[in-house]
């Protein structure tokens, strides 16, 4: 089975970049937005870059516009809004969809991997959490409402 840093994505500037640079690291893969009421957790997230990035973790935002359009933004304006507002120093990727037909397949794979409630493929809002282990397999999803903080113990057993 392919692993999830064998994939492709498309950066902030619209370059395609290799998740293998991400290999034997700990990811925390997360579709955010900028005008959402869960974009403060860009400060948890920060911070759990911050804390576990020098133990080889990392955190991966992949912007999306598919709820509410709450990310209107192009990656400019994202960036400098990351930047300024959280401080935020891991990876923005560029804009996504990361449901239906025109779904990211990273996004789509992780879907498959760890579905949500009662099996549920379908993302349901910002924010939504997929922790990634050291060998590329997806261990979990988290719903949009848990906070980065909560997830620290999974994160440390994982490290």
């Amino acid at each position: 089975m392919t692993a999830i840093t064998d994939f492709t994505v498309k950066t902030a500037d619209g370059s395609e970049e290799s998740l293998a640079g991400y290999r034997g690291k700990v990811l925390l893969i997360v579709n955010t937005a900028s005008k959402c009421g869960f974009t403060p957790q860009y400060e948890g997230l920060e911070a759990l870059h911050r804390k576990f990035g020098e133990r080889g973790f990392e955190v991966l935002g992949f912007p999306c516009n598919q709820f509410g359009a709450q990310e209107p933004g192009d990656a400019a304006e994202i960036a400098s809004f990351c930047s300024l507002t959280y401080d935020v120093t891991f990876p923005v990727f560029a804009k996504i969809d990361v449901n239906g037909d025109g779904a990211d397949p990273l996004f789509a794979r992780l879907k498959a991997d760890a579905p949500g409630v009662l099996g549920s493929k379908a993302i349901k809002w910002n924010f939504t959490k997929f922790l990634v282990d050291r060998e590329g397999r997806t261990v979990s999803r988290y719903a949009p409402t848990t906070k980065p903080a909560e997830i620290e113990k999974d994160i440390e057993a994982l490290l």
